[in-house]
């Protein structure tokens, strides 16, 4: 019988696949403008928003509309990001400084743009009193309230630095700020940073910031994603995660709860607990840098790249855990494993029993071939893993892997190796070849 339910689960499971479409939108096959795709948004009435290089376009209903052609300013301008407030659109340009659509008018802050020095606008945010926080590249931090505009820059206020890169706010509208100089949170009083320097984030270069349902952040750097629930740092990245790429530049929910991420190697959603979908560059998707998500009312996940125009993922299902348990890839061709220094599956250690302390010793190596990562499963929290290669010599360290979860085999050497897993347990070790 539950070999019967593991294949049920598996058929479903190739079906979700097989479900799951892709469709890539370029200049060359629709009237985007631009194939340098800077910004993404889905507005209340459920139209697309993309800016890009080349201006601003809309997608609804299959039909595509280029806005220079309404607003002449927008021709060949860089827009860098995108806001829907109600019926109102806030565009964020290199050299128009801050415009607002609401369909039928355009409003332009140019005397504020002069006087504030707001051109290179790279993000905005609305906080639950209406009023707009605007990062400036290179010039600090703006807000706008509807009548008052005040700008904080790094000589007159604890911002870490002028070169603004992403901004969000909170259930208790705190202002959370990207910089190239670390992480600020301002809630209208009182600043906190968070660097390598005082924190575990990371890195200080801060690209990207999402809240979960629980208020916990997660920060997408150049090295890597943190979760931080206010007082402890997680840090997943290539080498013990399924993460496609360290850079992660833009995060998004869904209405699942899944975390959305485009990063240098691709796309990837994570459940925030165990599982991983990745869509690596060069593999499911073209090598090129992956620079931003929307998600539209359909559930469709739309990507913006640097040079290959935007991608639509359309149809996704993740798998239940179910089905991830029972798809765990096996030894194959490409990657086989051999047996550990206890005894291996189908052997009488394996029949039920009382446990000895060697069994409970005991170390699991399980590959994803598809995915690219071994998971190391034992009964200790944690321990310190260190690859050795068929010479004995030390190629790869994890200081602090965390049992269950995921190291990044997919840039390893082909060959054979010994993994010594040294926990409060004591010292196990195991083989698996890469071929």
């Amino acid at each position: 019988m539950k070999q019967t339910l593991a294949i049920a689960f598996a058929l479903l499971l190739a079906f979700a696949a097989t479900a799951q479409k892709w469709t890539n939108y370029t200049t060359k096959n629709s009237d985007l403008t631009g194939n340098n795709i800077l910004a993404v948004n889905v507005d209340n009435r459920g139209n697309l928003w993309v800016g890009t290089t080349q201006g601003l376009n809309s997608f609804r209903n299959g039909s595509w509309t280029d806005y220079s052609d309404f607003n002449e300013k927008l021709k060949n301008q860089f827009v860098n990001c995108l806001l829907s407030e109600g019926n109102t659109l806030w565009i964020g340009t290199d050299d128009y400084g801050v415009i607002e659509f609401n369909g039928n008018r355009w409003y332009e802050h140019n005397e504020e743009t002069r006087r504030l020095n707001m051109k290179y606008i790279r993000d905005i945010a609305v906080d639950h009193a209406g009023t707009k926080w605007i990062g400036v590249t290179l010039s600090g931090f703006v807000s706008y309230d509807g009548v008052n505009w005040n700008k904080y820059t790094a000589n007159d206020s604890e911002l870490l630095s002028d070169f603004i890169l992403c901004v969000v706010v909170d259930n208790r509208d705190r202002k959370w700020i990207g910089t190239n100089d670390g992480l600020c949170v301002f809630d209208g009083n009182r600043w906190i940073s968070y660097t390598t320097k005082n924190s575990k984030i990371a890195h200080n270069i801060v690209l990207s910031i999402a809240i979960d349902k629980q208020n916990v952040k997660w920060i997408g750097t150049l090295e890597g994603l943190c979760r931080f629930d206010g007082e402890n740092w997680k840090i997943y990245h290539t080498d013990n995660s399924p993460i496609p790429g360290n850079q992660v530049n833009d995060l998004a929910f869904d209405k699942e709860g899944h975390l959305w991420m485009a990063t240098d190697g691709g796309v990837a959603v994570f459940d925030c607990n165990e599982r991983w979908d990745t869509f690596r560059a060069g593999d499911k998707l073209p090598r090129c840098m992956y620079q931003n998500i929307a998600i539209d009312r359909s559930g469709n996940i739309w990507f913006g790249t640097d040079e290959k125009g935007l991608y639509c993922l359309s149809d996704y299902t993740m798998s239940q855990p179910e089905v991830a348990e029972n798809n765990e890839a096996p030894a194959s061709d490409d990657l086989a494993t051999a047996s550990e220094t206890t005894p291996s599956k189908g052997s009488k250690a394996d029949k039920p029993k009382t446990e000895t302390p060697e069994a409970e010793d005991r170390i699991k190596l399980t590959p994803n071939l598809e995915e690219g990562y071994l998971t190391i499963t034992m009964n200790a929290p944690e321990a310190q893993v260190t690859f050795l290669n068929a010479k004995g010599e030390k190629v790869r360290s994890v200081p602090r892997y965390i049992n269950g979860s995921h190291i990044n085999i997919s840039k390893m050497k082909k060959g054979t190796y010994t993994v010594k897993v040294k926990s409060k347990n004591g010292t196990r070790t195991a083989k698996f070849t890469l071929k």
